[in-house]
């Protein structure tokens, strides 16, 4: 299913009961709903849960169009289609589970629009702003050489897939991402549960933004780095104990 969010097609998808509490899942850079939240079993375990799941592929990605603009990726826009989501199936509030790249538009949106969400679970994400290797996975992903190993690992990730447009993904790595103003970041009410692997060495300031967000709490996936945190059962198990609170 699609809709139109201010003249850009996005592509969603709705799982689970109908009459479940629902929740919005945004997945990470170059990836999209099918391969963040099936084939790591988050749309099982959800949906047994009694969960309505609403599936993003975000501007950029999956199914959904790919301007090659950089400026129709900044993260206030890309937040806002969230918003515009939930306005089109007529939602008032809706739970929210994103990660990496899901993840900072998550704090976007809680900065944005926090009375449209509920429970808000966010992995793989540390103090957002300007992604510090951008510049050299956008070079990358241009055919330019490849500069450091973060920059190899999106890279290789982006161009494994067929439906991966690469240039619209350099366009989306340097899109506007602004610093948080910590004064609106204290000012958050909503419940937060903020998962990591501790041997994710893609982001960073993880301790600055729990305590910049007084609703935040932390897990810390033993083993796991930023790829291999999505499937862990410790961060499915952590996700529905606390959005069951």
């Amino acid at each position: 299913m699609d809709f139109d969010s201010d003249g850009i097609r996005l592509h969603y998808e709705l799982h689970g009961p109908e009459g479940g509490p629902p929740i919005v899942l945004v997945h990470g850079f170059a990836s999209d709903y099918q391969l963040n939240w099936v084939g790591t079993r988050w749309q099982e375990t959800l949906s047994k849960a009694g969960h309505h799941i609403i599936g993003l592929d975000c501007r950029g990605h999956g199914s959904s169009d790919k301007p090659h603009d950089a400026a129709a990726y900044a993260l206030e826009i890309m937040a806002a289609d969230v918003r515009r989501l939930l306005d089109h199936l007529q939602i008032s509030t809706a739970s929210y589970l994103g990660y990496s790249m899901g993840g900072k538009i998550g704090v976007q949106a809680l900065l944005d629009f926090p009375k449209r969400l509920e429970r808000v679970v966010l992995g793989g994400v540390g103090w957002c702003g300007a992604f510090r290797a951008a510049q050299e996975i956008a070079k990358a992903l241009r055919g330019g050489p490849i500069e450091s190993p973060v920059a190899d690992t999106f890279y290789k990730f982006a161009k494994a897939r067929p439906i991966n447009d690469l240039e619209a993904l350099a366009a989306c790595i340097l899109g506007p991402q602004l610093e948080p103003d910590p004064r609106a970041l204290a000012a958050i009410k909503n419940p937060i549960l903020v998962v990591v692997g501790d041997e994710d060495d893609i982001v960073s300031d993880v301790d600055r933004l729990i305590e910049s967000i007084p609703t935040a709490k932390l897990l810390r996936i033993a083993g796991r780095n930023h790829m291999s945190a999505v499937p862990a059962g410790d961060f499915k198990k952590a996700a529905l104990e606390f959005l069951g609170e």
